[in-house]
């Protein structure tokens, strides 16, 4: 009998608690967000009003690419493919240059936090060619490759590896030291203290340098597919706006910031899988 009481009181508890909530989350999940995309919408129709000879609006765009949005995967010929296929190439050329600096950022990085000469050694390196532009990196590339594909899967990889370097180092040497100093009392081996206590503490700020960088990489790769022509999302961009054709550019443009969401999304849930906590935003 009581625990049926307790059971009740529990669950009116929460509808009680649900109810008040269910009105914040309804506004702050739905109705605000609702209306920043409407008031963006209105302002592309009001300029698209007042530049009517070339660009649509927002209604025009979506007559105009139904056949994008209906027939994404669509193969119509060699250079007449649907925007999903052109969206895996770019996708496919970003995780390889991503992957590939995540490979080499994550042990450098815990290189320099624990070691106060690579530290010394490789930090002016870092600073002077982590302001690099990535379009600068892209004719060194064609230069060394000589072939456009595996040029833009460099530059992803070459501009993927500061954000996590950084950040990794500095996970590595915030770890506190008192969680050091008890492992050399227990005479525990470099790699141990290494595996279960300065990996653990330091997950959390790679994570953080990992959605910076692959924020970083999809945003690269739209620019160096304009310049490197080919299959991608990029190119697609840079060849519609040749045709004046506005309402693909739009619809590409919509397509890039979707997936660079969901991108960030998925690092964000890989996060929360390996460390159990909730990530932080990143901007």
């Amino acid at each position: 009998m009581i625990l049926q009481l307790n059971l009740s009181a529990i669950a009116v508890a929460g509808q009680m608690a649900w109810k008040k909530a269910k009105p914040v989350i309804l506004r702050d999940v739905v109705i605000l967000p609702a209306l920043g995309f409407l008031g963006l919408i209105l302002l592309w129709w009001i300029i698209a009003l007042w530049r009517s000879d070339l660009m649509p609006t927002p209604a025009q765009a979506l007559v105009a690419n139904l056949d994008f949005i209906l027939n994404p995967f669509y193969q119509r010929g060699p250079g007449d493919l649907g925007i999903g296929w052109l969206l895996i190439a770019s996708l496919r050329r970003v995780l390889i240059g991503f992957g590939l600096g995540a490979i080499v950022a994550i042990p450098v990085g815990f290189l320099i936090g624990m070691s106060k000469p690579a530290m010394m050694a490789l930090n002016p390196v870092i600073q002077i060619l982590k302001p690099v532009s990535p379009l600068a990196w892209l004719p060194i590339a064609l230069a060394i490759f000589n072939l456009a594909d595996p040029s833009a899967i460099f530059v992803i990889f070459i501009t993927s590896l500061w954000p996590t370097i950084i950040n990794t180092a500095l996970g590595v040497s915030s770890v506190s030291k008192d969680y050091i100093d008890v492992a050399r009392v227990l005479e525990m081996p470099r790699w141990r203290r290494i595996t279960k206590i300065i990996w653990p503490a330091s997950l959390p700020y790679i994570f953080t340098g990992l959605r910076i960088s692959l924020g970083i990489a999809w945003l690269v790769i739209v620019a160096v597919e304009m310049l490197t022509g080919g299959v991608g999302i990029g190119f697609f961009v840079w060849d519609e706006w040749s045709r004046l054709n506005l309402s693909s550019v739009f619809l590409a443009v919509l397509v890039i910031g979707l997936t660079g969401l969901l991108l960030d999304y998925a690092v964000g849930q890989l996060e929360v899988l390996v460390t159990r906590r909730r990530p932080k935003p990143v901007s």
